[in-house]
């Protein structure tokens, strides 16, 4: 019995793992990014330094939040999408609540307090195909960059020389494209707000799939193999989320190198 159980419990994790590995190594690598890029500003300009990126940032992690509430069928009772408060470092919110009976609006939390980490990369890539010359063809040297380390090194190489071409550099659709990237990218990350409602509704998941993975194996049956192919979707967010990775850390530089003669000592 016990091994029949530590069996299923293996199985969930690896399911788990498969659907949203990607999310949280993406979301903590953001994070860390972000609270790079803050300690830049804050160490040298101070908070308002923010609000050149968060005025743009903001309401589209706000908007998120909201629009994936509304998939969920969660009640919007606020929506506040640019409001800075230097007292407590809000700059805006997005209030909602929810039958916590309901099993589609309780899983719904995971995905609305994820929503800026799903629609603000979708969002990029599109800028990046409309403003950018060859936008389509610079995305493309990402791909399969994951599939190893040198791949990896490759890609990135080829991303950054295409993007930062001549051609581009010469453009002014080129540099609006590149504020707005650093608008949107250095507020993706979840807030610890988000992340509490992101734990509520990963409860949900975790208790769930383990109830159907412990029903199927009664019945002697495996849904892994239909849960990889679920994940094929999400694995395609990983060129993706390697793009992001690139413009924020971009952002990190620049902002560091810039704001160094204001630095605090």
């Amino acid at each position: 019995m016990v091994n029949f159980v530590f069996q299923v419990v293996q199985t969930t994790i690896i399911q788990l793992l498969s659907l949203f590995g990607i999310f949280f190594v993406f979301g903590f690598i953001l994070s860390k990014i972000q609270t790079a890029v803050l300690r830049n500003y804050l160490g040298s300009v101070g908070w308002r330094g923010l609000l050149w990126t968060a005025w743009l940032g903001t309401p589209i992690h706000e908007y998120s939040h909201a629009l994936m509430a509304v998939i969920f069928r969660h009640k919007i009772d606020q929506v506040v999408l640019f409001s800075p408060n230097a007292s407590t470092g809000e700059l805006g919110h997005v209030n909602h609540s929810y039958n916590p009976r309901s099993f589609y609006q309780s899983l719904g939390n995971f995905f609305i307090g994820l929503a800026p980490l799903i629609i603000g990369p979708v969002i990029l890539v599109v800028l990046l195909y409309i403003l950018v010359s060859q936008g389509r063809e610079v995305f493309s040297q990402l791909a399969g960059s994951e599939s190893s380390f040198s791949a990896f090194i490759k890609g990135i190489i080829n991303f950054l020389s295409s993007l930062f071409s001549w051609t581009n550099l010469t453009s002014y659709r080129f540099w609006v494209f590149l504020y707005i990237s650093f608008c949107i990218a250095s507020h993706l990350a979840p807030s610890r707000s988000d992340q509490k409602s992101m734990w509520q509704g990963w409860l949900v998941i975790v208790v769930y799939l383990f109830i159907f993975n412990l029903a199927a194996r009664l019945f002697s049956r495996d849904i892994s193999n239909y849960i990889f192919n679920f994940s094929n979707f999400f694995s395609g967010l990983i060129t993706v989320y390697i793009y992001v990775l690139v413009i924020s850390f971009i952002h990190f530089l620049l902002s560091f190198l810039i704001l160094l003669p204001w630095r605090k000592r």
